[in-house]
């Protein structure tokens, strides 16, 4: 499987974001603690997006494990950004290594990673393509499930966001996410979904049978599947959730529920 961190906050350095913590998500790629029969070590490469000041989206992304990249520690620590997103990865079995396989995907103001796997993900998702009206899943820059899946839920963004009879409208991640984590187990339901999205303002993340912890203060969020230091203010979150937050707001709901109460 993976790991992946999203944060957001006072302006640092992104190479610092990766390496922060006794349990940094650079450790976390050659040492994690919570794997959840995931795999042992995240060394099938690694990417890390940010977002520049109005709101443009870079990236960098290596197919190496990312100890032997030595732009993580003499490069991206001299680029600056409130909003960082970064994954190491754990190839499934049978999928590819190489850099466009490498999360996060990214597309307009969105960056994505997906920790887990999808069996049978092939037929799964052109099956859920279909039912969603996906453009052609040829689209993935890789054929992994982590890619193809980027295709439909950046396309459902891309609608949910699309104008409508009375003005422009929003895209509702709170709305996209769930929807295609309930269509994906009902058809392999077997999958692990823990998803990361950011827009550089707001992180939504979500829990299926894999570990996630978040930690929120009036400055700052992150959300990582491990806790990156001793900070006793990070907070564990429960299976099946999706989670919602930046710097001063943190919601945890059900995934299972259509319509809940945002818990603050």
């Amino acid at each position: 499987m993976c790991r992946h961190l999203g944060y957001l906050g006072p302006l640092a350095p992104v190479g610092e974001i990766l390496t922060r913590g006794a349990h940094s998500l650079y450790t976390q790629a050659w040492a994690p603690h919570d794997m959840r029969g995931g795999g042992t070590i995240n060394a099938d490469g690694f990417g890390v997006a940010w977002w520049l000041p109005g709101g443009e989206v870079s990236r960098y992304r290596n197919s190496s494990a990312i100890w032997t990249d030595p732009a993580v520690e003499e490069v991206l620590p001299q680029l600056n950004s409130t909003a960082v997103l970064g994954a190491v990865r754990s190839a499934t079995n049978s999928l590819s290594v190489e850099r466009n396989a490498c999360a996060p995907f990214t597309g307009g103001r969105w960056a994505f990673s997906h920790n887990g796997r999808i069996p049978d993900w092939q037929p799964v998702l052109t099956r859920l393509a279909a039912e969603f009206g996906t453009p052609s899943l040829i689209e993935a820059e890789s054929r992994t499930d982590a890619a193809t899946l980027w295709v439909i839920v950046r396309d459902l963004l891309e609608k949910s966001g699309d104008a409508g009879e009375f003005g422009s409208s929003v895209a509702d991640p709170a709305a996209v996410l769930p929807r295609v984590i309930r269509a994906v187990l009902d058809l392999s339901p077997e999958s692990r979904l823990n998803l990361l999205l950011g827009d550089g303002e707001t992180l939504w993340a979500t829990t299926v049978h894999h570990a996630l912890s978040v930690l929120v203060t009036e400055e700052t969020a992150v959300v990582a599947s491990e806790p990156y230091d001793d900070d006793p203010r990070w907070r564990a979150v429960a299976d099946r959730q999706l989670v919602t937050l930046r710097p001063g707001h943190l919601s945890i709901v059900p995934l299972d529920a259509e319509d809940s109460e945002r818990a603050l």
